[in-house]
């Protein structure tokens, strides 16, 4: 009886000290994320957000559910491959900075840095997309998804940046660190309804944003702007899933078009994207971080094809891979799965190095800069949106 006490008493007090220490690092978490966390909409930016079709009750909805399958993200962590990071440095482009000081001959030029930032040189404008020059994508500098490689490009070289796009308040969207560090530059900021607030919040001032809520667009110089559909989530804290928007965008120069997908999964309204805005000569969409259990969130490397051809795209590059390690497939995997769909599909995709450059009406890069490591096929890892067809 005394040893079952004892025991118990045992229990107890390691029981006590493992949530006096939870509590702890959750008071450490909070403290050191706080800023980062960012804040809510209040005044006359909710209340323009609740004006929004796509406010319902007291948050955003999507048109088409995001369905996820408990079990099968359970099971994801224990059947994760092998490769889902890479063993060694990854092949960077060494930027040539001077390229810049003269615009693209072609007038349309883009500079991929890895994840879904991009630097699109369109018709006289240079366009910054979903900026992270963090090394972590976190509120905190000690956890959270590591990027595999430095920025190809330090954020004090970039040469001057007309606007930066903003498709949704994640972490590897939204970047505290980088909006601090660029909130004094001369650029303006075009991010969905109530994301100003973060940025507001962080010191960047008022009138350098602009919030757009889905096919509400703006120009900036000769450059219009349009806030697209797209099918996914928003939230940096627990308790503030879905309180902004999130958006792909359209850019209309000049002389060219651009898709930017932001992150969604696979949605009708893709086609009506198209027909409105497009054609593109450049479609940037997501392909990586997916997994089958939660095919609505992450179009998956097949249906990008699909929606490359939805949005009447000429060539097609690749984002949202290659940089962390936010999902259980191979790191290669999104890529060789979109290469595999576009043989079949008959889709014209270019993959450069990261810091590589490309004018995609000019001879485009076919080298495969990535390793052969072990990846899934469609096959055996299908990824479908539902509610589609």
């Amino acid at each position: 009886m005394a040893a079952s006490k004892m025991r118990r008493g045992l229990v107890g007090r390691v029981a006590g000290w493992a949530g006096v220490g939870v509590l702890l690092l959750t008071g450490v978490i909070v403290a050191q994320g706080w800023r980062a966390f960012g804040t809510a909409a209040r005044g006359e930016r909710l209340a323009r957000m609740q004006k929004s079709l796509q406010w319902q009750g007291d948050a955003f909805e999507n048109p088409q559910p995001l369905v996820n399958d408990g079990w099968l993200m359970l099971k994801g962590l224990f059947d994760a491959s092998p490769a889902v990071s890479p063993t060694s440095p990854v092949s960077v482009a060494k930027v040539d900075l001077t390229l810049f000081e003269t615009p693209a001959a072609t007038g349309l030029r883009v500079t991929w840095l890895g994840h879904s930032t991009t630097l699109v040189e369109i018709d006289g404008q240079r366009v910054l997309t979903d900026p992270i020059w963090s090394e972590r994508a976190s509120p905190i500098a000690w956890a959270g998804p590591k990027r595999w490689y430095p920025p190809p490009i330090a954020l004090k070289d970039l040469p001057p940046i007309d606007v930066v796009i903003i498709s949704h308040d994640h972490y590897d969207h939204l970047d505290y660190g980088t909006m601090v560090a660029m909130k004094d530059m001369n650029v303006a900021f075009v991010v969905p309804l109530g994301v100003g607030a973060h940025l507001e919040y962080w010191g960047v001032p008022a009138a350098k944003i602009t919030e757009l809520d889905w096919w509400e667009s703006t120009k900036v110089r000769d450059l219009e702007i349009t806030a697209t559909p797209s099918r996914h989530a928003s939230g940096r804290v627990l308790f503030d899933m879905n309180a902004k928007l999130w958006a792909g965008y359209a850019l209309v120069g000049a002389k060219h078009r651009v898709y930017y997908s932001g992150d969604t999964g696979l949605f009708p309204a893709m086609k009506e994207i198209g027909s409105r805005l497009g054609p593109f000569d450049l479609t940037m969409i997501e392909v990586g971080q997916y997994h089958r259990a939660w095919p609505d969130w992450h179009i998956g490397p097949e249906q990008a094809v699909e929606a490359h051809q939805w949005t009447h795209g000429k060539v097609f590059l690749p984002v949202h891979w290659g940089l962390f390690t936010l999902a259980y497939h191979g790191w290669t995997e999104p890529i060789e799965r979109v290469l595999a769909a576009a043989t079949v599909g008959h889709a014209t995709v270019f993959s450069p190095q990261p810091g590589q450059s490309v004018e995609p009406e000019v001879a485009l890069p076919t080298e495969r800069w990535w390793p052969q490591v072990p990846w899934e096929t469609a096959q055996q890892h299908p990824i479908v949106s539902g509610h589609v067809r």
